[in-house]
């Protein structure tokens, strides 16, 4: 019988508005890690954790983080709206988001956000 994982990971490349982008996932046993890149690099590094108290369970609030890069306001809202399906769907579990991306717009981020989707681990 074979040993299952220790760690999980699975990518997923694909063109969006043009550009090659490539999503990696890997599922930790107390992170998720999602790299998004249109560069073939790191890029800025966020957390996502989700708010120790919050007043209705079925709408946890969740807390951004620059950890390494620029630390933009949009950068905060691409990062919620990319992952934080993850951490929901993972019961709660902090993510780190690490993109790189070159080109974003709405269209963009939807088509990002199915293909993290097809790469899950969690």
């Amino acid at each position: 019988m074979a040993a299952e994982p220790i760690i999980n990971s699975r990518q997923k490349e694909a063109l969006i508005n043009g550009i090659f982008t490539q999503v990696v996932c890997t599922a930790f046993s107390n992170h998720i890690l999602v790299v998004l890149t249109q560069y073939g690099k790191i890029g800025t590094i966020i957390s996502l954790l989700p708010d120790a108290t919050f007043s209705d369970i079925s709408k946890p609030l969740f807390t951004t983080k620059v950890l390494l890069g620029k630390d933009e306001g949009l950068t905060h809202v691409y990062d919620k709206n990319l992952v934080t399906f993850i951490s929901q769907a993972s019961g709660n579990r902090p993510v780190l988001l690490a993109l790189a991306l070159k080109k974003i717009n709405i269209e963009g981020i939807k088509a990002m956000k199915e293909m993290i989707k097809s790469c899950q681990v969690w």
